[in-house]
């Protein structure tokens, strides 16, 4: 369970470093994605043997709403059709845990899903024993120019969070009682130390957070980030707000050229000029990953040397690189 797998003083509110028998001084956990719809586990289950060597603490599996696509038909027209590319997020979470023995904690999101999806969701899970969750409320679709609930869904992650509470107390959205009550599920949220896009500031997104852990939250990842300092600064700012559970530093090393203006784009996160430095002195991929490398590198250590309890990472497109800083970092 979530609670067991990290650790803290919540009375000085410092990290407490787990200390593996092999001088492991910090946690590992990664993030991958369910395979796309028709192309077979093949890739995923290398990027799970790749880093299990690492003793990870978890593995977390994504969620991905369904979405628009556009393909010609006779006569010229265009047909709209709904597809969702990468199914089966329970179905690999217990793919995993069977093949492997490492927890899992499968996403659950509100975009893309109803109350009943989130319902059956939860009760796949109890039957399969998997009792941890991830509660995101999830992207907007890329036809929103912001996020819109699905008809039947949720627009917070704080909803979902309830659903999941009443949900343990015994009683489905309906309102109906459970014959039989299952082990109740354990649950990580998301934060942010650049602030979540739709925020108006970092001290509402910091009081989202506290509301998350009153709500029950065990733990909580942030979104990548590649300025430690702002992640210190962040984290500092949520245990005077009253933060108390542990805070898992997101990592993703860059990999492409391309990376280095969509990175920051697409996850609202600044590079730092130091590193900006570098990366624009690249010309190739292989000379963009040899910086993240060493940039996480770098940034791991220093993560740890100040009491972070354990290391996430996004392996989207990074699980060399990611391969290479855990060699060194544990």
């Amino acid at each position: 369970m979530l609670s067991t797998l990290y650790t803290q003083d919540v009375a000085t509110h410092q990290p407490l470093l787990r200390t593996g028998s092999e001088g492991e001084s910090a946690g590992f956990s990664f993030e991958v994605l369910p395979p796309l719809k028709g192309t077979g586990t093949e890739t995923l289950f290398r990027t799970i043997e790749a880093l299990a060597p690492f003793r990870p603490r978890h593995i977390n599996i994504t969620t991905h709403r369904a979405e628009y696509v556009y393909r010609e038909v006779e006569g010229g027209l265009v047909e709209r059709s709904r597809v969702r590319r990468r199914p089966g997020t329970i179905a690999i979470a217990a793919a995993i845990q069977q093949r492997w023995g490492i927890p899992v904690i499968p996403h659950l999101v509100c975009s893309g899903s109803t109350k009943q999806d989130i319902e059956y969701a939860l009760l796949d899970l109890q039957f399969l024993g998997i009792e941890d969750v991830f509660l995101l409320r999830g992207d907007k679709a890329r036809e929103e120019s912001m996020y819109q609930p699905t008809p039947g869904g949720y627009t917070h992650a704080l909803e979902l969070i309830d659903q999941v509470n009443r949900f343990n107390e015994g009683f489905f959205a309906d309102g109906t009682a459970m014959k039989v009550n299952g082990r109740p599920f354990e649950f990580g949220v998301a934060c942010y130390p650049e602030k979540h896009e739709e925020a108006p500031n970092l001290e509402s997104d910091i009081q989202i957070l506290l509301e998350k852990q009153r709500r029950g939250a065990k733990v909580a990842i942030t979104q990548l980030f590649y300025d430690n300092e702002r992640f210190f600064a962040f984290l500092e700012r949520a245990r005077q707000a009253g933060v108390t559970i542990p805070i898992i530093p997101g990592l993703k090393p860059l990999t492409k050229l391309t990376q280095i203006s969509v990175v920051p784009k697409t996850f609202r996160c600044d590079l730092p000029q130091a590193l900006y430095t570098e990366l624009c002195r690249c010309k190739t991929d292989e000379a963009v990953a040899q910086v993240g490398v060493e940039w996480g590198i770098a940034q791991c250590r220093e993560l740890i040397a100040r009491g972070v309890p354990s290391l996430h990472f996004y392996t989207l497109s990074a699980v060399e690189s990611i391969k290479k800083i855990a060699k060194e970092i544990y």
